[in-house]
């Protein structure tokens, strides 16, 4: 799956609001940002690099393998392949975005 299209299906989940009330940035290094900023009406979904309540930074095939259902979100943390940076409400709430 593309950035792009990774992009599209967080905006089509996303809508009007992502119930976050924050900005969270999903960096997935030399692969591409999807920015989520649901602190204004409506979300904005986009691949811009700006400043975020929490970013949190993942491969492009672990973030798609925790999508999926093949990895545990919370073993991908304890193990080092998905970190947080910033505001870890946040990144508690992405269940609703993500799933």
């Amino acid at each position: 799956m593309s950035l792009a299209e990774i992009t599209e299906k967080m905006r089509s989940r996303v809508g009007d609001s992502a119930g976050l009330g924050k900005s969270v940035k999903f960096d997935f290094g030399d692969d591409g940002i999807v920015r989520i900023d649901d602190t204004g009406s409506p979300a904005v979904v986009d691949n811009q690099d700006l400043p975020v309540d929490c970013t949190v930074k993942v491969s492009m095939s672990d973030f798609l393998d925790i999508v999926d259902g093949t990895t545990n979100p919370q073993m991908a943390f304890m193990t080092g392949k998905l970190k947080v940076e910033g505001d870890m409400s946040v990144a508690l709430q992405l269940g609703k975005v993500l799933g």
